[in-house]
Protein backbone atom coordinates (compact mmCIF):
# COMPACT_ATOMS: atom_id res chain seq x y z
CA UNK A 1 0.00 0.00 0.00
CA UNK A 2 1.13 3.63 -0.39
CA UNK A 3 0.00 6.10 1.81
CA UNK A 4 -0.67 9.65 -0.19
CA UNK A 5 -1.62 12.96 1.22
CA UNK A 6 -3.57 15.38 -0.93
CA UNK A 7 -4.43 18.93 0.67
CA UNK A 8 -8.11 19.68 1.38
CA UNK A 9 -7.90 23.64 1.04
CA UNK A 10 -4.93 23.62 3.22
CA UNK A 11 -5.58 20.63 5.24
CA UNK A 12 -4.15 16.93 4.72
CA UNK A 13 -5.88 13.92 3.83
CA UNK A 14 -4.79 10.52 3.90
CA UNK A 15 -5.40 7.58 1.26
CA UNK A 16 -3.81 4.30 0.95
CA UNK A 17 -3.95 2.78 -2.38
CA UNK A 18 -2.25 -0.78 -3.31
CA UNK A 19 1.24 0.14 -5.42
CA UNK A 20 -0.07 -1.97 -8.47
CA UNK A 21 -2.92 0.33 -8.76
CA UNK A 22 -1.37 3.48 -8.18
CA UNK A 23 -0.98 4.64 -11.88
CA UNK A 24 0.95 7.43 -10.03
CA UNK A 25 1.11 10.58 -8.00
CA UNK A 26 1.27 13.53 -10.48
CA UNK A 27 3.35 16.27 -8.47
CA UNK A 28 4.97 18.62 -10.10
CA UNK A 29 8.90 18.95 -11.03
CA UNK A 30 9.74 21.77 -8.46
CA UNK A 31 13.00 23.46 -7.97
CA UNK A 32 13.70 23.14 -4.35
CA UNK A 33 13.16 26.47 -2.66
CA UNK A 34 15.31 29.43 -3.20
CA UNK A 35 17.09 30.38 -0.21
CA UNK A 36 16.52 33.72 -0.17
CA UNK A 37 13.22 34.88 -2.37
CA UNK A 38 13.54 38.43 -1.61
CA UNK A 39 16.89 38.61 -3.92
CA UNK A 40 14.54 36.40 -7.07
CA UNK A 41 12.08 39.72 -6.48
CA UNK A 42 15.00 42.13 -6.37
CA UNK A 43 17.06 40.67 -9.40
CA UNK A 44 13.85 40.59 -11.44
CA UNK A 45 13.35 44.07 -10.97
CA UNK A 46 16.80 44.62 -11.23
CA UNK A 47 17.28 42.43 -14.72
CA UNK A 48 14.28 43.95 -16.37
CA UNK A 49 12.73 41.70 -19.37
CA UNK A 50 12.41 44.01 -22.50
CA UNK A 51 12.30 47.42 -20.07
CA UNK A 52 13.73 49.69 -18.42
CA UNK A 53 14.08 49.58 -14.65
CA UNK A 54 10.91 50.18 -13.02
CA UNK A 55 12.59 53.05 -11.32
CA UNK A 56 14.24 54.94 -14.79
CA UNK A 57 10.28 55.19 -15.97
CA UNK A 58 9.05 57.11 -12.79
CA UNK A 59 9.96 60.69 -11.01
CA UNK A 60 8.56 62.20 -8.16
CA UNK A 61 5.48 63.52 -9.92
CA UNK A 62 4.56 60.45 -12.01
CA UNK A 63 1.27 59.10 -11.03
CA UNK A 64 1.16 55.21 -10.39
CA UNK A 65 -1.14 52.77 -10.00
CA UNK A 66 -0.22 49.48 -9.10
CA UNK A 67 -2.86 46.10 -9.49
CA UNK A 68 -2.86 43.45 -7.45
CA UNK A 69 -4.61 40.36 -7.36
CA UNK A 70 -8.11 39.35 -5.07
CA UNK A 71 -8.03 37.25 -1.93
CA UNK A 72 -8.96 34.06 -4.15
CA UNK A 73 -5.69 33.72 -6.03
CA UNK A 74 -2.85 32.51 -4.31
CA UNK A 75 -0.60 35.33 -5.20
CA UNK A 76 1.82 36.34 -2.13
CA UNK A 77 1.73 39.84 -2.74
CA UNK A 78 2.43 41.09 0.88
CA UNK A 79 5.88 39.78 -0.13
CA UNK A 80 6.01 41.59 -3.42
CA UNK A 81 4.90 44.77 -2.82
CA UNK A 82 7.66 45.61 -0.16
CA UNK A 83 10.43 45.54 -2.73
CA UNK A 84 8.33 46.76 -5.84
CA UNK A 85 7.89 49.91 -3.11
CA UNK A 86 11.36 49.73 -2.66
CA UNK A 87 12.15 50.13 -6.22
CA UNK A 88 9.73 53.38 -7.24
CA UNK A 89 11.44 54.63 -4.51
CA UNK A 90 15.00 54.38 -6.76
CA UNK A 91 12.95 56.43 -8.79
CA UNK A 92 11.94 59.04 -6.23
CA UNK A 93 8.74 58.02 -6.63
CA UNK A 94 6.31 59.62 -3.79
CA UNK A 95 3.71 57.64 -1.85
CA UNK A 96 1.00 59.88 -2.43
CA UNK A 97 1.24 59.63 -6.28
CA UNK A 98 1.17 55.72 -5.71
CA UNK A 99 -2.78 53.99 -5.78
CA UNK A 100 -2.68 50.11 -4.96
CA UNK A 101 -6.04 49.05 -7.27
CA UNK A 102 -7.30 45.20 -5.79
CA UNK A 103 -8.44 43.48 -9.35
CA UNK A 104 -11.79 42.07 -8.81
CA UNK A 105 -12.81 41.22 -12.24
CA UNK A 106 -16.01 40.17 -11.57
CA UNK A 107 -15.64 38.38 -8.16
CA UNK A 108 -17.17 39.34 -4.92
CA UNK A 109 -15.58 42.66 -2.68
CA UNK A 110 -12.97 41.96 -0.15
CA UNK A 111 -13.32 42.62 3.66
CA UNK A 112 -11.00 45.55 5.08
CA UNK A 113 -9.08 42.63 6.84
CA UNK A 114 -9.00 40.60 3.58
CA UNK A 115 -7.11 43.86 2.10
CA UNK A 116 -4.84 44.00 4.86
CA UNK A 117 -3.78 40.33 4.12
CA UNK A 118 -3.44 41.08 0.60
CA UNK A 119 -1.26 43.59 0.48
CA UNK A 120 0.42 43.80 4.28
CA UNK A 121 -0.18 45.80 6.95
CA UNK A 122 2.43 48.03 6.96
CA UNK A 123 1.30 48.54 3.30
CA UNK A 124 -1.74 49.01 3.91
CA UNK A 125 -1.53 52.02 6.54
CA UNK A 126 1.55 53.60 4.25
CA UNK A 127 -0.26 53.61 0.59
CA UNK A 128 -3.60 54.43 -0.30
CA UNK A 129 -5.68 51.11 -2.05
CA UNK A 130 -9.05 50.70 -3.40
CA UNK A 131 -10.90 47.93 -4.85
CA UNK A 132 -11.78 47.32 -8.58
CA UNK A 133 -15.12 48.41 -9.69
CA UNK A 134 -16.79 47.07 -13.09
CA UNK A 135 -19.45 49.68 -12.73
CA UNK A 136 -16.78 52.56 -13.11
CA UNK A 137 -14.81 52.40 -16.43
CA UNK A 138 -13.59 54.75 -18.85
CA UNK A 139 -14.01 53.52 -22.83
CA UNK A 140 -10.47 53.47 -24.14
CA UNK A 141 -10.65 51.59 -27.42
CA UNK A 142 -11.58 47.91 -28.81
CA UNK A 143 -9.42 44.95 -29.70
CA UNK A 144 -9.29 43.56 -33.14
CA UNK A 145 -11.77 40.86 -32.31
CA UNK A 146 -14.14 43.16 -30.62
CA UNK A 147 -13.95 43.13 -27.35
CA UNK A 148 -14.29 46.65 -25.75
CA UNK A 149 -11.63 47.96 -23.50
CA UNK A 150 -13.48 50.07 -20.82
CA UNK A 151 -11.08 50.16 -17.76
CA UNK A 152 -11.81 51.46 -14.44
CA UNK A 153 -11.12 54.85 -14.08
CA UNK A 154 -8.53 54.88 -11.15
CA UNK A 155 -6.18 52.88 -13.58
CA UNK A 156 -6.37 55.12 -16.30
CA UNK A 157 -5.82 58.30 -14.08
CA UNK A 158 -2.07 56.76 -13.80
CA UNK A 159 0.89 57.56 -15.90
CA UNK A 160 2.14 54.38 -15.21
CA UNK A 161 0.42 51.30 -14.68
CA UNK A 162 2.42 48.21 -12.98
CA UNK A 163 0.58 44.70 -13.09
CA UNK A 164 1.53 42.28 -10.31
CA UNK A 165 0.90 38.34 -9.86
CA UNK A 166 1.03 34.60 -10.12
CA UNK A 167 1.48 32.63 -13.50
CA UNK A 168 -0.05 29.09 -13.29
CA UNK A 169 -2.05 26.80 -16.17
CA UNK A 170 -5.66 28.89 -16.38
CA UNK A 171 -8.35 26.88 -18.26
CA UNK A 172 -9.40 28.86 -21.15
CA UNK A 173 -6.34 31.77 -20.93
CA UNK A 174 -3.95 29.08 -21.16
CA UNK A 175 -1.68 31.10 -18.27
CA UNK A 176 -2.59 33.62 -15.66
CA UNK A 177 -0.41 36.49 -15.10
CA UNK A 178 0.81 39.22 -17.36
CA UNK A 179 -2.14 41.23 -19.01
CA UNK A 180 -4.88 39.54 -17.12
CA UNK A 181 -4.14 42.24 -14.10
CA UNK A 182 -5.98 44.40 -17.21
CA UNK A 183 -8.61 42.37 -18.49
CA UNK A 184 -10.70 41.19 -16.62
CA UNK A 185 -8.81 42.78 -13.56
CA UNK A 186 -9.88 46.02 -13.57
CA UNK A 187 -12.15 46.05 -16.92
CA UNK A 188 -16.05 46.38 -16.68
CA UNK A 189 -18.26 43.70 -17.08
CA UNK A 190 -19.22 44.11 -20.86
CA UNK A 191 -15.14 43.97 -21.71
CA UNK A 192 -15.20 41.02 -19.07
CA UNK A 193 -17.71 38.97 -21.16
CA UNK A 194 -17.19 39.73 -24.77
CA UNK A 195 -13.41 38.50 -23.73
CA UNK A 196 -14.59 35.34 -21.93
CA UNK A 197 -17.44 34.30 -25.23
CA UNK A 198 -13.77 33.27 -26.69
CA UNK A 199 -13.48 30.37 -23.90
CA UNK A 200 -15.84 28.21 -26.54
CA UNK A 201 -13.20 28.33 -28.86
CA UNK A 202 -11.23 24.78 -29.39
CA UNK A 203 -8.21 26.47 -29.04
CA UNK A 204 -9.02 28.49 -25.61
CA UNK A 205 -7.56 25.68 -23.48
CA UNK A 206 -5.23 25.71 -20.15
CA UNK A 207 -1.22 25.64 -21.40
CA UNK A 208 -1.78 26.94 -24.36
CA UNK A 209 -0.15 30.35 -24.95
CA UNK A 210 -1.70 31.00 -28.07
CA UNK A 211 -5.10 31.11 -26.82
CA UNK A 212 -7.74 33.42 -28.26
CA UNK A 213 -8.77 34.66 -24.74
CA UNK A 214 -4.74 35.77 -24.07
CA UNK A 215 -4.48 36.85 -27.33
CA UNK A 216 -7.45 39.09 -26.95
CA UNK A 217 -6.37 39.93 -23.32
CA UNK A 218 -2.65 41.27 -24.14
CA UNK A 219 -4.07 43.42 -26.91
CA UNK A 220 -6.13 44.98 -24.67
CA UNK A 221 -3.23 45.62 -21.96
CA UNK A 222 -1.58 47.31 -24.82
CA UNK A 223 -4.37 49.79 -25.48
CA UNK A 224 -4.58 50.66 -22.18
CA UNK A 225 -0.36 51.00 -21.67
CA UNK A 226 0.25 48.57 -19.33
CA UNK A 227 4.19 49.70 -18.57
CA UNK A 228 5.21 46.90 -16.23
CA UNK A 229 4.72 43.42 -14.64
CA UNK A 230 6.28 42.07 -11.80
CA UNK A 231 5.04 38.34 -12.05
CA UNK A 232 5.70 35.33 -9.68
CA UNK A 233 6.07 31.21 -10.01
CA UNK A 234 4.79 29.77 -6.86
CA UNK A 235 5.79 26.03 -5.94
CA UNK A 236 2.86 23.76 -4.37
CA UNK A 237 4.02 25.00 -0.54
CA UNK A 238 3.28 28.28 -2.15
CA UNK A 239 6.99 29.29 -2.27
CA UNK A 240 8.41 32.01 -4.80
CA UNK A 241 10.75 29.68 -7.24
CA UNK A 242 11.01 32.08 -10.47
CA UNK A 243 10.09 35.90 -11.01
CA UNK A 244 10.20 38.04 -13.61
CA UNK A 245 9.62 41.76 -14.49
CA UNK A 246 9.39 44.35 -17.28
CA UNK A 247 7.32 43.92 -20.94
CA UNK A 248 4.17 41.99 -20.14
CA UNK A 249 4.50 40.08 -23.03
CA UNK A 250 8.19 38.86 -22.58
CA UNK A 251 8.61 38.91 -19.20
CA UNK A 252 5.68 36.80 -19.09
CA UNK A 253 6.67 34.62 -21.75
CA UNK A 254 9.71 33.72 -19.90
CA UNK A 255 7.44 32.40 -16.57
CA UNK A 256 5.66 30.68 -18.68
CA UNK A 257 8.91 28.52 -19.85
CA UNK A 258 9.36 28.16 -16.25
CA UNK A 259 6.00 26.88 -15.30
CA UNK A 260 5.66 24.36 -18.54
CA UNK A 261 8.96 22.80 -16.82
CA UNK A 262 7.60 22.73 -13.65
CA UNK A 263 3.99 21.28 -13.95
CA UNK A 264 3.70 19.71 -17.43
CA UNK A 265 3.22 16.06 -16.77
CA UNK A 266 2.74 13.06 -19.36
CA UNK A 267 0.20 10.59 -18.74
CA UNK A 268 -1.60 7.87 -19.67
CA UNK A 269 -5.24 7.88 -18.67
CA UNK A 270 -6.30 6.04 -15.78
CA UNK A 271 -9.51 4.70 -14.62
CA UNK A 272 -9.58 7.21 -12.16
CA UNK A 273 -7.65 10.89 -10.43
CA UNK A 274 -8.45 12.20 -7.47
CA UNK A 275 -7.34 15.97 -6.99
CA UNK A 276 -6.70 18.21 -4.39
CA UNK A 277 -7.17 21.76 -4.25
CA UNK A 278 -4.87 24.78 -2.04
CA UNK A 279 -7.11 27.49 0.24
CA UNK A 280 -7.80 29.63 -2.39
CA UNK A 281 -9.24 27.58 -4.99
CA UNK A 282 -10.82 24.93 -2.62
CA UNK A 283 -13.12 27.79 -0.85
CA UNK A 284 -15.92 27.38 -3.13
CA UNK A 285 -17.07 25.25 -6.08
CA UNK A 286 -16.45 28.38 -8.10
CA UNK A 287 -12.45 28.33 -7.80
CA UNK A 288 -12.84 24.23 -7.81
CA UNK A 289 -13.66 24.15 -11.35
CA UNK A 290 -10.11 24.95 -12.32
CA UNK A 291 -8.16 22.05 -10.06
CA UNK A 292 -11.03 19.74 -11.77
CA UNK A 293 -10.37 21.08 -15.64
CA UNK A 294 -6.87 19.88 -14.77
CA UNK A 295 -7.66 16.91 -13.97
CA UNK A 296 -9.78 15.67 -16.91
CA UNK A 297 -6.62 14.59 -18.90
CA UNK A 298 -5.71 12.33 -16.51
CA UNK A 299 -8.83 9.92 -17.12
CA UNK A 300 -10.52 7.85 -19.45
CA UNK A 301 -13.70 8.60 -20.77
CA UNK A 302 -16.30 7.07 -18.29
CA UNK A 303 -13.82 7.01 -15.76
CA UNK A 304 -13.93 8.82 -12.48
CA UNK A 305 -12.86 12.52 -11.17
CA UNK A 306 -13.00 13.09 -7.07
CA UNK A 307 -12.10 16.23 -6.38
CA UNK A 308 -11.44 17.39 -2.68
CA UNK A 309 -12.36 20.69 -1.97
CA UNK A 310 -13.95 22.13 1.00
CA UNK A 311 -16.40 24.22 -0.85
CA UNK A 312 -16.94 26.19 2.68
CA UNK A 313 -18.54 29.45 1.03
CA UNK A 314 -20.62 26.99 -1.43
CA UNK A 315 -21.37 27.78 -5.22
CA UNK A 316 -19.18 31.24 -4.76
CA UNK A 317 -20.67 32.66 -7.67
CA UNK A 318 -24.37 33.49 -8.06
CA UNK A 319 -24.99 33.34 -11.79
CA UNK A 320 -23.47 30.19 -11.56
CA UNK A 321 -25.65 28.53 -8.61
CA UNK A 322 -28.92 29.71 -10.51
CA UNK A 323 -27.57 27.46 -13.28
CA UNK A 324 -26.73 24.71 -10.69
CA UNK A 325 -30.12 24.95 -9.79
CA UNK A 326 -32.28 25.97 -13.20
CA UNK A 327 -31.23 22.34 -14.91
CA UNK A 328 -31.77 18.80 -14.12
CA UNK A 329 -29.55 17.63 -16.77
CA UNK A 330 -26.19 18.02 -18.08
CA UNK A 331 -27.78 18.50 -21.44
CA UNK A 332 -30.04 21.25 -20.57
CA UNK A 333 -27.14 23.29 -19.01
CA UNK A 334 -24.68 22.87 -22.37
CA UNK A 335 -28.26 23.10 -24.77
CA UNK A 336 -29.22 26.20 -22.93
CA UNK A 337 -25.41 27.36 -22.13
CA UNK A 338 -24.79 27.34 -26.09
CA UNK A 339 -27.74 29.66 -26.91
CA UNK A 340 -27.66 32.28 -24.34
CA UNK A 341 -23.95 32.96 -23.41
CA UNK A 342 -23.80 34.08 -18.98
CA UNK A 343 -20.85 34.72 -17.65
CA UNK A 344 -20.95 32.81 -14.29
CA UNK A 345 -22.88 30.10 -16.39
CA UNK A 346 -19.77 29.29 -17.90
CA UNK A 347 -18.37 26.56 -15.20
CA UNK A 348 -22.01 25.20 -14.76
CA UNK A 349 -22.07 24.20 -18.33
CA UNK A 350 -18.17 23.12 -18.91
CA UNK A 351 -18.67 20.73 -15.25
CA UNK A 352 -22.25 19.09 -17.53
CA UNK A 353 -19.71 18.13 -20.12
CA UNK A 354 -17.32 16.67 -17.71
CA UNK A 355 -20.48 14.77 -16.71
CA UNK A 356 -21.40 13.59 -19.68
CA UNK A 357 -18.52 12.09 -20.27
CA UNK A 358 -17.23 11.14 -16.32
CA UNK A 359 -18.32 10.27 -13.14
CA UNK A 360 -17.86 13.11 -10.90
CA UNK A 361 -17.65 12.77 -7.16
CA UNK A 362 -16.72 15.21 -4.72
CA UNK A 363 -15.59 15.31 -1.31
CA UNK A 364 -16.43 19.13 0.33
CA UNK A 365 -18.62 20.74 3.31
CA UNK A 366 -21.58 21.12 1.04
CA UNK A 367 -25.22 20.04 1.31
CA UNK A 368 -25.54 17.24 -0.40
CA UNK A 369 -28.47 18.48 -2.49
CA UNK A 370 -26.18 21.41 -3.65
CA UNK A 371 -23.68 18.96 -5.21
CA UNK A 372 -26.48 17.29 -6.92
CA UNK A 373 -27.36 20.21 -8.08
CA UNK A 374 -24.51 20.42 -10.05
CA UNK A 375 -24.19 16.64 -11.02
CA UNK A 376 -21.70 15.48 -8.46
CA UNK A 377 -22.19 12.77 -6.34
CA UNK A 378 -20.91 13.73 -2.78
CA UNK A 379 -19.15 11.91 -0.95
CA UNK A 380 -17.73 11.52 2.90
CA UNK A 381 -14.71 9.11 3.08
CA UNK A 382 -12.45 9.29 -0.19
CA UNK A 383 -11.01 6.04 1.28
CA UNK A 384 -14.15 4.23 0.95
CA UNK A 385 -14.61 5.63 -2.80
CA UNK A 386 -10.87 3.49 -3.51
CA UNK A 387 -12.15 0.52 -1.84
CA UNK A 388 -15.25 0.35 -3.74
CA UNK A 389 -13.46 1.28 -6.91
CA UNK A 390 -10.94 -1.83 -6.59
CA UNK A 391 -13.45 -3.87 -5.47
CA UNK A 392 -15.58 -3.36 -8.61
CA UNK A 393 -12.56 -3.43 -10.51
CA UNK A 394 -9.47 -5.42 -8.75
CA UNK A 395 -7.20 -3.69 -11.83
CA UNK A 396 -8.57 0.52 -11.64
CA UNK A 397 -5.54 2.76 -12.19
CA UNK A 398 -5.98 5.79 -10.07
CA UNK A 399 -3.48 8.72 -10.75
CA UNK A 400 -3.36 11.61 -7.28
CA UNK A 401 -3.32 15.22 -7.97
CA UNK A 402 -2.80 16.81 -4.68
CA UNK A 403 -1.69 20.04 -6.49
CA UNK A 404 -4.80 20.11 -9.11
CA UNK A 405 -4.42 23.30 -9.84
CA UNK A 406 -0.84 23.84 -10.90
CA UNK A 407 -0.70 20.44 -12.76
CA UNK A 408 -1.30 19.85 -15.98
CA UNK A 409 -1.74 16.13 -17.23
CA UNK A 410 -0.79 16.51 -21.16
CA UNK A 411 -1.89 12.88 -22.98
CA UNK A 412 1.23 10.99 -24.26
CA UNK A 413 0.83 10.90 -27.64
Amino acid sequence: MTLVDIPYGGKPISIDIPEKNLAGILHPSEPKKHEDEAQLIKNALENPIGSERISEIVDPETKIAIIVSDITRPVPTSRILPHLLEELGKGNAKDENITIVVALGLHRNQTEEEMKKIVGSDVYERIKCVEHNPDNCVPIGTTSRGTPVEVFEKIMDAEVIIGTGNIEYHYYAGYSGGGKCILPGVSSKNSVITNHKMMLLDEATAGNIDSPVRQDIEEAAGIANLAFILNVVLNSRGEIVCAVAGDYIKAHRKAVECVDRMYKVPVEPADAVIVGTDESKGMNLYQAYKPLDNAKNAVKDGGTIVLAAPSAEGFGHETFERWCREHTCPASVIDTFENNFEFGAHKAAFIAQLAKKHKLLIHSEMPDEDVRDIFFEPVRDIQKVVDDLLEENPDARIYVMPYGQMTLPIRSE
